[in-house]
Parts: C-alpha cells; structure tokens; sequence
C-alpha cells in the first residue's frame, strides 16, 4: 500500500471517528434536554443530512481508487491548512456550546442562548466547519468531483437546515438580540 493511500485511509477513518463521537455527545445531550422538557425540532431534512454525511465515506474512495488521485503542492498544501482550521473551529465550536450542542435543533423558552466563543462573531460556526471539511478533504487529494458533489449537496441540505433552524431561533427573543445581527458564516471585518 502506498503511503498516500494509508494517509488517505487515516484521515477517513480520523473523521469518521469524529463524527461517531459527535453523534454520541449529541444523544447524551439530548437525554439532557428531555429531561428539562425542551423540544426537538421534527426535521425531515434531517435524512438527507446524515446521507450527505455517510457519502463522504463512500465518494471519496470511490473516486480515490477509480480518478487519479495526488498529494502535495499548493492545493494539498492549502486544504491541509484547511482542514487544520476547521478542525480547530470545530473544537472551539463544541467546547463553547457544551452539553447545548445537538445535531439536531432543540429549543424551549429556557434554552440558554450561547454568543461567546466563535459564535461572538458569526451564527452557525459549526456549519462554516462542514462547509470547510467537505471542500477542503478531497482537495487535499485533489479529488475534484467529490469536491464539487459534496460541496454542492451541502449547500443544498444547510440551505434548507438554516431556514428551518432559524426560523425556530428567530421566535427567541434572546436569540434575536444576541445573534440576529451577526453574519451566518464569515466575520465581518470593520
């Protein structure tokens, strides 16, 4: 096996782990938030989010193994920086939101509204991570169509997540003071 392929079998196995775990947190999260009577927001898209998530681990060796695979330049170099960064937004993410953090949307009057951290300056940090992870794993092999699927399939499924996450959060009052204002992904810079 090359090691191309052994780093390219890492990092599969590295992210999925990382969403495992994240599903794990997020079930231990919600047996929380039933217990102080909060609610689930029902969401079919919800499906298509874990398929998109689940494709990952399918496009890309599919297009590792079938394409013409590569490592190292700029673009590796750029989406290793990437990925990097991501990781590192999603950490901070996580560690601000707490036992708050769910995959899925859950409200109540009491939900406590979180604007420190990441979320100081922009609305759905954890979504900017996704859109980073999807973009930048399979340029950092310079896997070009999963780029573009995963990429665009993404920005199909939070197109319609958003919408219905923050049509719920919108009728927070809490929420609208803390966050209305903010940009949903990129800091504003003045």
């Amino acid at each position: 096996m090359s090691p191309m392929f052994l780093g390219f079998a890492a990092l599969l196995v590295f992210f999925g782990g990382l969403r495992l775990l994240e599903l794990v947190v997020s079930q231990r999260n919600w047996r929380r938030h039933q217990e102080e009577r909060r609610e689930r927001l029902r969401e079919p898209l919800f499906v298509w989010m874990v398929l998109l998530h689940g494709s990952l681990f399918v496009v890309l060796p599919l297009e590792f193994f079938l394409g013409q695979p590569a490592f190292g330049g700029p673009l590796s170099m750029a989406a290793g920086v990437v990925l990097v960064v991501a990781l590192v937004l999603r950490l901070w993410t996580l560690t601000t939101m707490g036992r708050s953090w769910n995959v899925r949307v859950v409200y109540g009057e009491d939900y406590p509204i979180v604007s420190n951290g990441p979320f100081r300056f922009i609305r759905h940090p954890n979504y900017l991570v996704v859109i980073l992870e999807l973009l930048a794993l399979p340029l950092l092999f310079h896997l070009y169509l999963s780029a573009v699927w995963l990429t665009c399939l993404n920005a199909a499924v939070l197109f319609f997540r958003i919408r219905n996450e923050e049509a719920v959060l919108f009728q927070n009052p809490s929420w609208v003071a803390e966050m209305a204002n903010k940009p949903r992904f990129f800091p504003r810079f003045r």
